[in-house]
């Protein structure tokens, strides 16, 4: 038995996960792994908290607390787009509770960089729908998350999108460090449709948390969504070194 914990991005909270937890039993058989979705403060379960005064470093505690608190161990960390923010703290807290850390289309920051100035000024520089303020604030998350998807799968994704929110504190954090996840094995899942974070910038951030495979969907940003199966086959094969 395998303990998988998933880790949502911005804007978004555990039940993002749901279906690639869902094609991860069909394919695995029910009960064979252990699986956890996790809510940051003030997303998900979690919502309608006051985060204002949390700290960084209370997050990381909260969350490792929260695998803890669940009894599971030797644990496969998979986390999605802002999740990569926050798993190399994670690790760095309690290296031991982790067997492997999975990024899904996740940002690293540079260090001295918040994910703000990371995605506005260095990945998104050039023109994208991240700037086009000549479209409503839906449409561009359309254009962002939504470029795989059928439009009524859209519409009921950005009806739920936003409605969880990150604390305040991690889009003013710069301290990021990536160096210990040299000691662990980590995998970086390359979406090849992606529109918020395109292939070059995927890669570069495979790199910055020390990737040792990069296997690739051809999905949108929101893979766990449009391709759960094929997420959960390659969940399956990099944890366990088997085919689904």
């Amino acid at each position: 038995m395998t303990d998988f914990v998933f880790l949502h991005g911005g804007g978004q909270g555990g039940w993002v996960w749901d279906e690639t937890i869902a094609a991860l039993q069909a394919q695995a058989g029910e009960g064979t792994h252990r699986l956890l979705a996790l809510d940051a403060p003030g997303c998900g379960a979690k919502r309608g908290r006051d985060t204002s005064a949390i700290t960084f470093e209370e997050i990381t505690a909260e969350l490792v607390g929260d695998i803890e608190a669940a009894g599971l161990g030797d644990v496969v960390l998979v986390g999605h787009s802002q999740a990569g923010a926050h798993m190399p703290a994670m690790a760095e807290l309690r290296l031991a509770l982790f067997r492997q850390l999975i990024f899904v289309t996740c940002t690293a920051p540079d260090p001295g960089l918040t994910v703000v100035q990371m995605t506005g000024e260095r990945v998104h520089k050039e023109r994208h729908p991240f700037h086009d303020s000549t479209l409503p604030v839906r449409e561009r998350y359309r254009a962002m998350f939504c470029n795989d998807m059928a439009p009524l799968e859209a519409d009921a994704f950005l009806d739920r999108l936003g409605e969880d929110q990150w604390p305040p504190v991690c889009y003013s954090h710069s301290d990021w460090r990536y160096d210990h996840l040299a000691e662990l094995p980590v995998s970086y899942v390359l979406c090849l449709e992606d529109a918020i974070l395109p292939l070059a910038w995927q890669e570069y951030f495979a790199r910055a948390v020390h990737a040792r495979s990069t296997p690739r969907i051809d999905a949108g940003h929101q893979v766990m969504n449009t391709r759960p199966h094929a997420l959960a086959e390659v969940l399956l094969c990099e944890a366990l070194g088997e085919a689904a």
